[in-house]
C-alpha cells in the first residue's frame, strides 16, 4: 500500500484534483488498483489471482441469478467517487441499477444498493479496515466482504451517525458454506475457492 504525503491529506477541492490527475495518469502504467481516500491514494499491489477473480465471476452470477432485471452485479469500470468527501473507490462487485449506469463519470456511490470486496492477500487492511469506513461514508447500504484467505466474511448494513462519521451499525459475519444475505438476496458462499499459503489455489469450500 501507497499513500500520499500528509501534505496532500488536507481535503481539499485542489488537493483532492491532484491526486485524482495523479491515479489516472498511473492506471495504465503500474500494475494493481489506485483509490484515493481521505488519508491518500492507496495502491494495492495485487497481480491477477484466479481465487480472486473466481471469487467475482461467481459471486456476480449468483446475484444475477436472484436479483430482478433491472439490476447488475458490475464488475468492471468505473470507479465510483464523492469529491467533496474526498474519495474515490472501485468495489470488485457493485449492484446497481442497469439505468444509474447511464452517463458519463464515475458512478455516484449513493446509487449503489451493494458494495462487495474480495480481501487481496496483498493488502487486507484496504478492504477490512480502509473500506469499512469509507463505505458509509459515501452513503452505500450494504457492504459485504468475502475473504478468501480464511474462508470468511462479513456483510455490514444500517448506517448510523457517530462521532467519528457516518458508520455501518451492524455486522454479520459468515464462513463459506453458509448462505449470506446481501441487501434483499440470499446467495450461497459453497464453492468459493480460497488462497493457500504458497500462493496456489486450495479446495473451494
Amino acid at each position: 500500500m501507497a499513500t500520499a504525503p500528509d501534505d496532500a491529506r488536507q481535503g481539499t477541492p485542489h488537493q483532492y484534483r491532484a491526486m485524482r490527475d495523479f491515479v489516472q495518469s498511473m492506471d495504465d502504467t503500474l500494475p494493481g488498483k489506485f483509490e484515493i481516500t481521505r488519508e491518500g491514494i492507496v495502491h494495492d499491489m495485487m497481480a491477477p489471482v484466479r481465487q480472486h477473480e473466481l471469487t467475482v465471476l461467481r459471486l456476480r452470477k449468483r446475484l444475477e441469478k436472484v436479483m430482478p432485471e433491472e439490476l447488475v452485479a458490475h464488475t468492471g469500470e468505473p470507479d465510483v467517487e464523492d469529491a467533496a468527501e474526498g474519495v474515490m473507490r472501485h468495489p470488485d462487485v457493485m449492484v446497481i441499477a442497469e439505468a444509474d449506469m447511464e452517463g458519463e463519470g464515475a458512478f455516484d456511490p449513493r446509487t449503489l444498493v451493494a458494495a462487495l470486496e474480495i480481501v487481496s492477500r496483498s493488502n487486507p487492511e484496504n478492504d477490512w479496515v480502509g473500506k469499512v469506513r469509507d463505505y458509509p461514508l459515501l452513503g452505500v447500504p450494504v457492504y459485504a466482504i468475502f475473504d478468501p484467505r480464511t474462508g470468511s466474511g462479513a456483510v455490514f448494513t444500517d448506517i448510523h451517525p457517530t462521532p467519528a462519521g457516518p458508520r455501518y451499525a451492524t455486522r454479520k459475519d459468515f464462513v463459506y458454506g453458509e448462505e449470506v444475505t446481501i441487501a434483499k438476496w440470499t446467495i450461497p458462499t459453497d464453492g468459493l475457492p480460497r488462497y493457500a499459503d504458497d500462493g496456489t489455489a486450495q479446495g473451494a469450500y
